[in-house]
């Protein structure tokens, strides 16, 4: 993708200092990769570490560009996705500042606008954090 930001932010409302997502590195109608690099100004820095609900917030919004992705090209219209529920959530670890963690997040069942995704986040091979989130996705 040649401009990363303007791409996401189309399939996002969050912006800075709330956007969490640098860049998209796969997508589909089902799956998404995304990288963000934990910088020292993040909001959710505390002791030099990406804290827990960082890592949540980052989840979440990979999870809602797959299907702001999927949905608008479906209904030909912006849609974005807001957390309804976090169904099960492990955290085995935090990002120091400096790092690039990496998510992945799938779509594992859609009814009408309520979506179940999972995701995982990654430093390296390191699992840092495994959700399954709600979703409820609306026109913008």
């Amino acid at each position: 993708m040649e401009n990363h930001l303007a791409y996401i932010q189309n399939l996002l409302p969050h912006r800075a200092p709330m956007l969490m997502v640098d860049e998209i590195l796969e997508i589909t109608d089902s799956f998404i990769v995304t990288k963000f690099s934990i910088r020292k100004d993040n909001i959710f820095i505390s002791e030099n570490k990406f804290c827990e609900s960082g890592l949540t917030e980052h989840c979440a919004q990979t999870s809602a560009t797959i299907l702001g992705n999927s949905m608008s090209a479906e209904k030909g219209k912006p849609m974005i996705g807001f957390i309804a529920s976090i169904k099960k959530i492990e955290i085995f670890d935090l990002p120091d500042v400096g790092e690039n963690i990496i998510s992945k997040a799938e779509l594992i069942s859609r009814y009408e606008n309520i979506c179940q995704v999972k995701c995982e986040t990654f430093l390296g091979e390191k699992l840092l954090l495994q959700a399954e989130i709600s979703m409820f996705v609306q026109e913008i």
